[in-house]
């Protein structure tokens, strides 16, 4: 049977059956922990039982108050230990001392009292010779509690031993009674003795052996106004530090608590508010900058999106408004109406909005991080060839289309979605022919700078481009003034779109810096490599 703690089974009930509070940990950690020993048993079952607290300020403070009262109990304990072997050694050398006393004082039979440690003197067959108060409980007919010394062999001098004393309840026993206790003891030979002495049964052969009990009273006691003082110290000196957290820690996170309440204003609508920078150049300024970071870019997503929308509006109104003036005009007059041109304009208008809907499409497919089309080798310089008779066709020589494929025998092949690459080439090419004045040119090759890529150009003997709108033209919906009219049939999403594409196989789209009236030319570097996955746009 598994062992359930608590006497929970696995799904947070009693034995009665009923649900109780589920442990945070999943089912079966908090004991792996537990066996473990990786958490404190009163961390565990406050964990186990979703009663820490929840605020940082709290959590810090007891996790504070913890770790010092783990370090002054420690401390408090190695004081303790200190103290108490501190005093223990002095009793021990007063003992030590005793014995060279009651040596000499047994020598000349000068054995008074009182004395500072309880004493035992013993001959051979345990006579008694003397004793301190102490002993008198456990002596017995003339016999002393403590063994003899015994014939033969050396005469030790400041030895220890162990004893253990019996439990009595005789009051002048108390110091010993129940303990066992450490003994100072000296050795003579009872030549050493008076005669006198001898005369009370000990043998001039026989030995005489003092001991000195190390009674650790003193200690005991000393250690106990310690633990009485340290009992007050301890809790005070964890409270404090506890106190101290908590307020370290609040006016820690009071920077914190005004970010998050400036942030909690802020809106996806209306972006634009920012939180206060503290001037402590700590984690929290950077989260602060962080955070306005982030919502100066969500301020930016959403004007481009409310820009976007009302581009697209105005974009997708005006060949509506077209078309349907167009209609209701042929409708009002049926009989007067040239009902060819009427479907014809219809038509274009149509093919206008189908074609910035598919563009729409398109971009909102690119901004979702949509999965790129499989990719397969693909030969550009074929392909340009084939759109260059495509256009050539259609422009009927004016402008004229021609294409350059400089050395023909390399290989101009990349790694590619055939459709993506065809569509940069088509908004290449259809941007080319509606600014150009009489000549339209795309050129392949392998690149020079770049070894293992292609370079595309596309040139057109336009007015050209400042240099100063470069990179504008890459936005979406964007025209420059001499190409404002509608008529033309430009979206402005063509070389957005076309930017967006390239960036996705790990190409590159820019627009050459032309000299004033030379036209327009956009390069375009293809890797022969594996295109990049697709990411969303930030």
């Amino acid at each position: 049977m598994t062992d359930v703690p608590n006497g929970r089974d696995p799904n947070g009930r009693d034995p009665s059956g009923r649900h109780t509070l589920v442990p945070a940990f999943p089912p079966g950690m908090l004991r792996r922990l537990q066996r473990a020993r990786l958490l404190p048993r009163s961390v565990r079952v406050l964990r186990s039982l979703r009663v820490l607290p929840r605020s940082v300020r709290a959590r810090s403070a007891l996790a504070a108050a913890f770790a010092a009262a783990v370090l002054f109990t420690s401390g408090a304990l190695l004081m303790r230990h200190q103290l108490y072997d501190e005093r223990l050694r002095a009793t021990s050398s007063v003992a030590q001392q005793q014995v060279d006393t009651l040596l000499s004082a047994t020598a000349d039979s000068s054995i008074g009292g009182p004395w500072g440690a309880p004493y035992e003197i013993v001959a051979d067959d345990g006579v008694l010779l003397a004793s301190s108060p102490e002993l008198e409980p456990y002596e017995k007919d003339g016999h002393a509690f403590l063994p003899g010394p015994g014939r033969g062999g050396s005469l030790p001098l400041y030895t220890r031993r162990r004893f253990t004393f019996p439990a009595t309840a005789e009051p002048a026993a108390r110091p010993l009674s129940g303990h066992t206790l450490t003994t100072v003891e000296g050795t003579v030979p009872a030549s050493y003795l008076p005669g006198e002495t001898q005369g009370r049964g000990v043998a001039a052969g026989a030995r005489v052996r003092v001991y000195v009990l190390i009674v650790p009273d003193d200690a005991e006691r000393a250690v106990g106004e310690l633990d009485g003082e340290l009992g007050v110290a301890v809790p005070v000196a964890t409270a404090l530090v506890a106190g101290v957290a908590w307020l370290a820690t609040r006016r820690a996170l009071r920077p914190v608590e005004a970010i998050r309440a400036r942030t909690a204003s802020v809106t996806a609508t209306d972006p634009r508010e920012r939180v206060e920078v503290p001037d402590t150049a700590d984690e929290v300024a950077e989260l602060a900058l962080t955070i306005n970071a982030t919502l100066q870019r969500l301020e930016e997503a959403a004007t481009a999106q409310r820009r976007f929308v009302a581009d697209a509006a105005h974009e997708l109104r005006s060949p509506l408004a077209t078309l349907l003036a167009g209609l209701e005009v042929a409708t009002a007059y049926p009989d007067r109406a040239d009902w060819p041109a009427v479907v014809s304009a219809a038509g274009r208008q149509a093919r206008r909005l189908s074609g910035l809907t598919e563009e729409l499409l398109l971009l909102a497919r690119l901004d979702a991080g949509a999965p790129p089309a499989p990719a397969e080798r693909v030969d550009v310089a074929a392909l340009a060839g084939r759109l260059v008779e495509e256009y050539a066709e259609r422009a009927g020589g004016s402008p004229k289309v021609d294409l350059l494929v400089a050395s023909p025998d390399a290989a101009t092949t990349v790694s590619a979605a055939p459709g993506d690459l065809e569509r940069i080439l088509r908004n290449l090419l259809d941007n080319a022919l509606r600014h150009a004045v009489g000549h339209v040119l795309l050129t392949v090759a392998r690149d020079s700078a770049a070894p293992g890529s292609v370079l595309c150009t596309v040139r057109d003997d336009g007015v050209g481009v400042a240099e100063a709108d470069s990179e504008r033209i890459f936005k979406r919906f964007t025209r420059l003034d001499e190409s404002r009219a509608r008529t033309d049939g430009g979206t402005g999403l063509g070389l957005a779109i076309a930017r967006d594409l390239a960036a996705r196989h790990g190409g590159l789209l820019v627009l050459a810096v032309q000299p004033k009236g030379s036209g327009a030319c956009f390069v375009l570097r293809l890797p022969a490599g594996n295109p990049m996955s697709i990411r969303p746009r930030p």
